[in-house]
């Protein structure tokens, strides 16, 4: 099942998000644990942020990532150098796999782009044997993306059009707190605990931060490049506006905090 994300280029994505995934890879991979000789698979698996963080760990024994863009397949093959791990496109809702086939299943960033959460999360754990674990993690897009939420909040005021998206992104699927667990437990997970993990998306200037919005990345950056070019001006300057604060341009960071969850398959 395709996700509600606008994928235009693999690099354009590790731009907007790819290298923040790299910083929560290891908190998820923490929260979840993981043990000698496991064979894991990641869920949505992009441009390999989790993958190649899990290949870290000398003692597992198999890491298989899956994703539905054939683009993100495609540019995570060309990283991968380990050969524990294999990469192949699947979709979430409907996993390729045999029962009981994997120790651990995880999902980071990608739950809250798919219009049937729920459904990746029963075949999550469907895949993973009696006492292994399912983990995941999402954006709090309401409450806890405050560089995120700064452009939206700006293009907003600028388009009615945007009001509606907006809604959309601070409240898609699995966002909200608690939610997760909620549906953890309703797909017949056992022992289920949510988190916040906590760390910040740091950039060099206002290019950095808007440029791959402006290139037409993601949900904001599909909307971005069909505007006209005179709204198109308005909001560049606006969300330039909101990121410099009456500063010089430079750096910037912002605090970013995803919610994350896990859950034992019963025995």
């Amino acid at each position: 099942m395709p996700s509600s994300f606008n994928v235009e280029s693999a690099d354009g994505y590790e731009r907007l998000m790819g290298r923040w995934s790299r910083r929560l890879a290891p908190m998820l991979i923490d929260f979840a644990g993981l043990a000698d000789g496991d064979r894991v698979l990641d869920v949505g698996c992009g441009t390999g942020s989790l993958a190649f963080t899990l290949a870290e760990t000398p003692g597992l024994q198999e890491i298989v990532a899956v994703d539905y863009s054939p683009v993100f397949v495609e540019a995570a093959t060309r990283r991968n150098t380990d050969p524990r791990v294999s990469i192949q496109q699947a979709d979430a809702c409907a996993l390729p796999f045999e029962d009981k086939r994997f120790d651990r299943a995880m999902a980071l960033l990608v739950l809250h782009f798919l219009p049937e959460a729920g459904k990746a999360v029963s075949e999550m754990r469907r895949v993973v044997r009696p006492g292994g674990v399912v983990a995941a993690a999402v954006w709090d897009h309401y409450g806890g993306m405050s560089g995120m939420r700064m452009m939206w909040d700006t293009v907003a005021m600028l388009d009615e059009n945007a009001l509606a998206m907006r809604r959309r992104y601070c409240f898609q699927p699995m966002t909200r707190p608690g939610e997760m667990k909620e549906s953890f437990i309703a797909q017949g997970l056992a022992d289920v605990e949510e988190t916040s993990l906590l760390t910040r998306m740091e950039y060099l200037s206002f290019e950095d931060y808007w440029d791959p919005i402006a290139a037409g990345e993601g949900p904001l950056g599909k909307y971005v490049a069909g505007l006209d070019p005179a709204k198109r001006k308005a909001v560049d300057s606006a969300v330039r506006a909101a990121y410099e604060a009456g500063e010089p341009n430079g750096p910037r960071s912002f605090a970013s905090v995803a919610w994350a969850c896990r859950g034992r398959v019963a025995d």
